[in-house]
């Protein structure tokens, strides 16, 4: 797989993280701007096919979503903000879609490591659904999770960044 790296922990700390928002080219480039993200892979969780490929998860029914899995310097930025830039960077109110991509595969989902993240994902939820743009919204955001994560082909990793974009559809 083609290195993902961005930076090294300054505090020697390493923690992981994984979101699905949308097509994960464009999501990838987002948390890859954030000071305190280590690397990003794109690839696919939540689903019951083992070792899926992209046509897999986009032509057969795995249950996958196309997610970024990162880790991060938790000392550089903390898990609250990592969700707070998910919840931004993606309208959590389109079930199964986002923009001109429809399917279950681009859903909109936290897949938490630990309690603390599920706790804050939770939050960050509820928060989303009561105010700022989404308020009165139904936020329809899955928290799962984390069980196993696929790396995408390695087309796809840093696919925006290669072509000089920073978006899916621009």
């Amino acid at each position: 797989m083609i290195s993902a790296k961005i930076a090294e922990s300054k505090s020697g700390k390493v923690a992981q993280a994984t979101f699905g928002a949308g097509c994960f080219w464009g999501v990838e480039s987002t948390f890859r701007a954030v000071p305190g993200v280590l690397s990003t892979w794109v690839g696919f969780a939540g689903g019951n096919t083992e070792n899926p490929t992209y046509e897999d998860v986009c032509y057969s029914n795995t249950n996958h979503a196309e997610v970024v899995h990162l880790e991060y310097d938790p000392e550089q930025v903390t898990f609250e903000k990592l969700v707070n830039v998910f919840f931004d960077n993606h309208n959590p109110t389109t079930l199964n879609r986002q923009g001109p991509d429809v399917g279950s595969q681009y859903r909109s989902v936290v897949f938490y490591h630990d309690e603390a993240q599920r706790t804050a994902a939770d939050a960050a939820k509820r928060q989303v659904a009561e105010g700022g743009r989404w308020a009165g919204r139904s936020v329809v955001t899955q928290i799962a999770p984390f069980t196993k994560f696929y790396p995408a082909e390695d087309y796809h990793q840093q696919y925006n960044e290669k072509r000089g974009r920073t978006h899916c559809h621009n």
